[in-house]
């Protein structure tokens, strides 16, 4: 699982993935950035319009023409990785290679 350990959605998926006795590993996009070769999974398993949370503050603090290199494609990974908090939270890649993000329970129960 990926994201940001302060995140309300990330504390949720953890405490259910906990409750629900699934291991997982935790890695904070804060203390640890983003790893690029799992970006580039999860940009090409979702695509942008998944993977970025465009409802946030985050996004809607980046400038217009940041905005528009994330859309088209022109620096995604780079302006990803510098602006983590838009990557919508959390991503959890699960045993079988899917991968989703944000969360639902009935995302992961199958793996309970």
């Amino acid at each position: 699982m990926y994201g940001i350990s302060n995140c309300d959605t990330v504390k949720k998926a953890r405490k259910w993935l906990e409750a629900n006795n699934i291991e997982y590993t935790f890695h904070d996009f804060k203390k640890s950035g983003v790893p690029q070769s799992n970006l580039e999974a999860w940009l090409n398993a979702l695509g942008v319009e998944t993977l970025v949370n465009k409802r946030g503050t985050t996004w809607r603090k980046l400038s217009d023409s940041d905005k528009a290199d994330i859309e088209s494609g022109a620096k995604t990974q780079e302006l990803l990785s510098e602006h983590s908090s838009v990557i919508k939270r959390p991503v959890i890649e699960t045993p079988s290679g899917e991968v989703i993000t944000g969360f639902t329970p009935s995302q992961l129960e199958k793996y309970a």
